[in-house]
Formats: C-alpha cells, sequence, structure tokens
C-alpha cells in the first residue's frame, strides 16, 4: 500500500496537470469504486466542474474543485492515478476516468479493486471517508514528544504497531515504520509504555525527519511517472532495512532479522534497536 511519502509524491506529480482543469464528463466502469455519493450523482454531480488544488492529508488524496466541493482518493492497495491524453491506451484495470479540458483524462486504476473515491458536496460532513478520524500529520508544528507519549505513552501494544495508528499518526505503514524505527535506534517489539521521554522526543524528530527524506528521494517528473506508468517511483534502493531480511546491518553488519508483530511482519537490527 501507498504510504505518505508515495502518496505525496504522486500529488506532487498529479496536481500540476490538472490545476484549472474542468470536468467534462465521467466514465465509472466499476461502480463499486464510487463509496459515497451513488455512482450516477457522483458523475452528474461533478460535470462541469473545475478542479482547483490537490492536497494530502494521511494517505488520501483531496481534490478541491471551485465550487467548494471535494473529490476524495485513497488508493489502498494497488491503487494508481495517471493523467493521460484521452487517445492513449488505457490500463487494464481503469476503473473510472475524468475527462478533462484539452484532451487530457485523469484515470483511477486498481488492480485489486480495494481504491475507493467519494465526493462530499460543500459543507457537506465526511462521515465516510475516514478521513476526519485521522490524527495529526507528522509534518504538523504540534506533532511533538508530548503529543506522542499523551497517546501512546500507557499503551502495552508494541511500539511498530502503534507507529501505523492511523488516529494517532497519519500516513505511516508496515514499511516506514520499520524504517523509522531502525533510525530512531529503538526495538519495533518495545511496548510503547517503556518509552523514555529521550525516547519519545527522538521520535517526534526522527519521524518527520524520515518521511521528508523519502519523499525528497521519490521526487519524478510527470513525465517519468507517465512512461511508467505511475509503478516505479518508490524507494527501493533507499530503505534500510525494510526488504533486507538476512542481509548485515549497514551500520554494524549484525543479520537483520524478521518478526511477525501485530500480523505484519518487522524488519530490524538486534544490535542497533535493543
Amino acid at each position: 500500500m501507498p504510504e505518505l511519502p508515495e502518496v505525496e509524491t504522486i500529488r506532487r506529480v498529479i496536481e500540476p496537470q490538472i490545476r484549472g482543469l474542468t470536468i467534462e464528463e465521467i466514465v465509472v466502469n466499476r461502480p463499486e469504486v464510487i463509496a459515497h455519493p451513488a455512482a450516477d450523482e457522483f458523475c452528474s454531480c461533478l460535470s462541469g466542474q473545475r478542479m482547483e488544488r490537490v492536497t494530502r492529508r494521511g494517505k488520501y488524496f483531496v481534490i478541491h474543485l471551485k465550487s467548494g466541493d471535494r473529490i476524495i482518493i485513497h488508493l489502498r492497495m494497488t491503487g494508481c492515478l495517471l493523467v493521460m491524453p484521452e487517445d492513449s491506451p488505457k490500463e487494464k484495470h481503469t476503473h473510472v476516468i475524468f475527462r478533462l479540458n484539452g484532451g487530457m483524462e485523469l484515470r483511477f486504476s486498481d488492480t485489486r479493486r480495494f481504491g475507493r473515491i467519494w465526493l462530499l458536496r460543500k459543507d457537506e460532513t465526511d462521515i465516510y471517508s475516514g478521513i476526519e478520524k485521522l490524527g495529526r500529520e507528522p509534518f504538523d508544528q504540534r506533532f511533538t514528544a508530548g503529543y506522542l507519549s499523551d497517546r501512546l505513552g500507557k499503551r502495552k501494544k508494541a511500539l511498530k504497531e502503534c507507529l501505523m495508528e492511523q488516529s494517532v499518526i497519519a500516513g505511516i505503514g508496515n514499511i516506514y515504520s520499520d524504517e523509522i524505527l531502525f533510525s530512531a535506534g529503538i526495538d519495533p517489539a518495545r511496548a510503547a509504555e517503556s518509552l523514555t521521554l529521550e525516547e519519545w522526543q527522538r521520535l517526534a524528530e526522527v519521524i518527520p525527519g524520515r518521511l521528508l527524506f523519502y519523499i525528497q528521494k521519490n521526487e519524478i517528473t510527470p513525465e517519468e511517472y507517465r512512461k511508467t506508468r505511475g509503478r516505479d517511483y518508490r524507494n527501493t534502493p533507499f530503505l534500510l532495512v525494510y526488504g533486507h531480511e538476512g542481509e548485515p546491518c549497514l551500520i554494524c553488519g549484525t543479520t537483520l532479522r524478521r518478526r511477525v508483530l501485530g500480523g505484519r511482519s518487522s524488519i530490524s537490527c538486534s544490535n542497533c534497536q535493543k
């Protein structure tokens, strides 16, 4: 599943290409992808609307329309957004097409069909997408050691699991929780309640720092993104522990180990993360 760095990368690629364009028509090939409202109403409400900007909240995209309406998109496991010329070949699992003026299309494809799209009208309360339940953004000035300690400091659950709770921290998943804890020198299996104030302070610095690092490493031009159909922009060459089970730690040479915490795999160094 794309996590915060990947979603931010896609946002930066997509926004300049659709900003100021008008939705002329929408084709929905899989109505179940439209989670709210019904697909017919979704299409009729959006026809003729102008796209103003694209923001990110956690792992969600929010397309803000001139009317004040919002399109919310979550890619889930295999979703993909592409801006393509209308006459270019479509991906096999293209489920929704926003036909825009100027001969361009915003396309949503998803092999496993877990991704979802919502339309919220101006001033409509969002009780549908789950975006209102998200915790703080890692780049929020209020994202502090005190915030983390207050929300997680009494939890007996493994710290890795806590970092992936979207109601506390928006945007971190399995990949970057491993990378963050390695950089912070904290064992992912540690109970959150066992952390010291110094460790919470370290995490409050490492979390935004690591995520920003990977956003920067992810940088890709719209042309490169389009050429790879949005599927080759990830941080694989820069990951220090995730996906490196059985390999030597880059810091100390100890063999990286894999454990299962809360049903998710976790890679760590037993020497650097005591």
